[in-house]
């Protein structure tokens, strides 16, 4: 396991029936991402407030990650859409903030998507190191 005292913190909201099982699998089959990843379950990306994603920032979280359902959304089929209205949102809040809207991100996460959370959490992770503590 990495240091985790230099490693940003980061928040990630996944979606309890699509991202959930793929972020689950990575920790199943011992893939390493950063151990500080936290992860909180809601039930579709684009029911996710903009306001949380901001106060997340500002009470400590050095980066907000949304593994969003894409295409496979059980509940609406511009889910996809409709989560990029909301990361744009939140952008901006953050930026009238005097946030970096960097600490950002939004990628869709499937079932069986592991590999791929694993390489999203390492970059991000990267991205935020690069971006230091200066929020």
């Amino acid at each position: 396991m990495k240091d985790s005292k230099n490693l940003p913190k980061i928040l990630v909201f996944s979606t309890d029936t699509i991202s959930d099982p793929g972020i689950d699998l990575a920790g199943s089959t011992h893939m390493d991402y950063p151990a500080t990843t936290y992860v909180i379950s809601v039930p579709c990306s684009s029911g996710i407030d903009p306001r949380w994603i901001v106060y997340a920032i500002e009470e400590g979280f050095d980066g907000v990650f949304i593994a969003a359902d894409g295409t496979d959304c059980p509940y609406l089929p511009d889910c996809t859409d409709r989560t990029g209205q909301i990361v744009a949102m939140a952008q901006k809040m953050a930026e009238e903030k005097g946030l970096d809207p960097r600490r950002l991100k939004m990628a869709a996460i499937c079932s069986v998507c592991s590999e791929s959370f694993v390489s999203h959490m390492e970059r991000f992770a990267k991205t935020l190191q690069g971006l230091g503590t200066e929020k």
